[in-house]
């Protein structure tokens, strides 16, 4: 399973969500998209939105961070 959030340091959603991942032991990449500006359209590209976070799990988007529909797409029980 690959999981990747673009972010921003000084977003609190996404400090949260890093949060979840790290407490449910689940390994991800971290893009910091305020110091890459590729990243930052490729993250527009699959989400259509300018807002942190986005999060990629394999595929499946999620803008911001929804708790439930993260657990649910990683397969944790929350």
């Amino acid at each position: 399973m690959v999981v990747t959030i673009y972010s921003t340091p000084t977003c609190p959603h996404c400090i949260v969500a890093k949060e979840f991942f790290k407490e449910k032991g689940i390994k991800y990449k971290d893009i910091d998209v305020s110091k890459d500006e590729k990243a930052a359209e490729e993250m527009v590209r699959k989400s259509g939105q300018r807002g942190v976070p986005v999060i990629d799990i394999d595929g499946k988007i999620i803008v911001g961070f929804e708790r439930d529909k993260v657990a649910k797409l990683l397969g944790i029980k929350d």
